[in-house]
């Protein structure tokens, strides 16, 4: 069966789509971050800013690049997370609250995507740290 090509403009505005979510997702979680913001947004409210139905926006990124919607949104937000717990002294449940979560279900989402909780992962990276300096001062 002969399948017929997708117009490249058809294929442009799927990229476009992508890139558009891709930076207002970036642009929450920072506003998150920074306190600017104090509610996550769900997949509806960025479909919803790039004037398209939720669905859409799903299908559109599953086809343009194999992943879900929320499989960025989490992504950001655990970026994020790892450089708040690399580089400040703030509590964990501080940083849970600023990016809208409560202690424990924040751990539950850190440990789900880094694979360790945040305080194991905090301790990880200042050992290193500690580790580097040590190793500079002994040269």
């Amino acid at each position: 069966m002969a399948t017929t090509p997708i117009p490249k403009k058809i294929l442009a505005r799927q990229h476009e789509i992508t890139a558009e979510f891709q930076r207002l997702v970036v642009e929450h979680v920072a506003a998150i971050a920074a306190g600017r913001a104090t509610e996550m947004l769900e997949i509806r409210d960025f479909a919803s800013q790039l004037c398209i139905h939720p669905t859409h926006l799903s299908n559109t990124l599953k086809l343009t690049t194999g992943q879900p919607p929320c499989f960025f949104f989490e992504a950001e937000i655990l970026a994020v997370a790892q450089g708040l717990l690399r580089d400040t002294t703030r509590p964990v449940a501080d940083i849970a609250a600023n990016l809208t979560y409560d202690p424990s279900n924040f751990t539950k989402f850190f440990k789900r995507f880094a694979g360790v909780t945040p305080k194991y992962y905090r301790e990880q990276v200042w050992a290193e740290r500690r580790a580097e300096k040590s190793e500079l001062l002994t040269i």
